[in-house]
């Protein structure tokens, strides 16, 4: 329990920590602060990991799920510290947004959670398909190296190291069973580490550098302060962490076998909410489910909450002890990029599979299909598709899992709901997560 809940942190850890590493260096925090900053986000995605994972009252889906920063505020928090003259005030100005949007989001969550039953597999498959898709650029940014701006950048050392790390991982999960095979990314993590030593890849500066002990004090960087543009700003980034959660919890949901229902994801959007409502009181930002770790649980087929939960108590524990967090800092991030390449994959594979019983003999379907995913891979092939909106509409259109996802509730209902009389016993009243009519398979 104990190395597969490590496996999910060094899964999610990179994504956890970019957002404050980023956010801190536009308030321009000192190394300290900067320190202090990502502790404190690692211990509340550890906080919001327990909400999601173990649950209380109607709070918690009670699926493997890793909760942590979402990428997706990072541009309209970046632009909140532009926008603010006295950098001081930029951090509790965005804390008292998240705070106020995390409550609204909590009281809507079961609105939200009503529209369930226009996510049927062909729009679950489409979403879980560019969930991994999405997610793989990030993987060969990793591989690539952690500056973009450094000369080795991209260099055949950085991408010799991420494909060693993915053809360990690939040999360990070929040759290997049980325990073995089950942690073989944490495995390959560590051999991709010790053989990128003599590279002068490996930095244990962060490790050397770090505080044994430290606590993310209560409102550290002041009492948060409410502004009705960076409200309306992180509400907006709330509907899109909502959004990309309900097809997260779809998607881990057909993976272990349990179809997210709509209590299931009311509570699950519960946990999002109050865990972001809660992550600014220790100096924490919005938290969201991470879709990466979705692909983990795919791969090892491991799909106990408690391991999940453990590996929650592990980002506590690392948020309280800086220099346990900065262990894991020191694999290299080209590492990081070649055992990306199998996770992210895994969600990718897992759409497809869903797609496979979505019925894709009917031409509407198929249209479903195929102009969903045109939409979503726009982010990813022409970054700058949508320059010309305001950012406030490009938070959401530069996210091709929304925009996707949008897409396909829109094809769905146009299609498969406009117009058609609905009756209790009709076929398209099943459970959201089932396939509806068989394909005929002539063997």
């Amino acid at each position: 329990m104990a190395t597969s809940g490590l496996q999910h942190v060094a899964a999610m850890y990179a994504g956890v920590v970019a957002p404050p590493l980023i956010v801190g260096a536009a308030v321009g925090l000192s190394g300290t602060e900067l320190t202090f900053l990502t502790g404190a986000c690692l211990f509340t995605a550890g906080l919001a990991t327990f909400l999601q994972t173990l649950g209380i009252w109607k709070i918690g889906a009670r699926l493997p799920f890793v909760n942590g920063v979402t990428f997706a505020g990072v541009a309209p928090m970046t632009a909140i510290v532009a926008s603010t003259k006295d950098k001081s005030d930029a951090l509790p100005i965005i804390f008292g947004a998240v705070i106020v949007a995390g409550v609204l989001g909590f009281v809507g969550a079961p609105i939200f959670c009503k529209a369930i039953r226009f996510f049927p597999p062909v729009v679950t498959g489409t979403v879980i398909t560019l969930i991994g898709v999405s997610l793989l650029p990030v993987s060969f940014g990793w591989a690539q190296g952690p500056n973009p701006a450094a000369h080795d950048y991209g260099s055949a050392t950085n991408l010799t190291l991420a494909g060693i790390t993915l053809v360990v991982v690939l040999l360990l999960r070929r040759f290997t069973r049980g325990f073995v095979k089950q942690i073989a990314v944490l495995l390959g993590l560590i051999a991709g580490t010790v053989i990128a030593i003599p590279f002068g890849v490996t930095d244990f500066g962060p490790v050397t550098d770090a505080q044994v002990v430290g606590f993310p004090t209560p409102f550290h960087f002041g009492a948060p302060q409410f502004q009705v543009a960076a409200i309306l700003s992180m509400c907006v980034v709330m509907v899109v962490s909502m959004t990309e959660s309900t097809a997260d919890m779809l998607a881990l949901g057909e993976i272990v076998e349990r179809p997210a229902d709509e209590k299931t994801i009311a509570a699950g959007l519960r946990a999002d909410t109050l865990g972001s409502a809660l992550s600014p009181l220790f100096n924490g930002f919005m938290c969201s489910a991470f879709a990466q770790n979705i692909g983990l649980v795919a791969m090892t087929r491991i799909r106990s909450r408690f391991v999940v939960a453990f590996g929650g108590g592990f980002l506590v524990l690392m948020g309280l002890c800086p220099m346990a967090a900065s262990l894991i800092a020191v694999v290299p991030r080209p590492v990081l990029g070649g055992a990306g390449v199998v996770l992210f994959g895994s969600v990718a594979a897992s759409g497809i599979q869903t797609l496979a019983r979505a019925g894709l003999d009917k031409d509407n379907n198929v249209l479903i299909v195929a102009v969903s995913i045109a939409v979503g891979i726009i982010p990813i092939t022409a970054p700058n598709f949508y320059h010309a909106f305001p950012e406030t509409a490009r938070i959401v259109l530069d996210s091709g899992i929304s925009t996707g996802c949008v897409a396909a509730v829109l094809l769905n209902f146009v299609f498969n709901h406009l117009g058609k009389p609905r009756s209790v016993g009709a076929q398209d009243v099943t459970h959201p997560m089932e396939a509806g009519e068989e394909i005929a398979v002539v063997r």
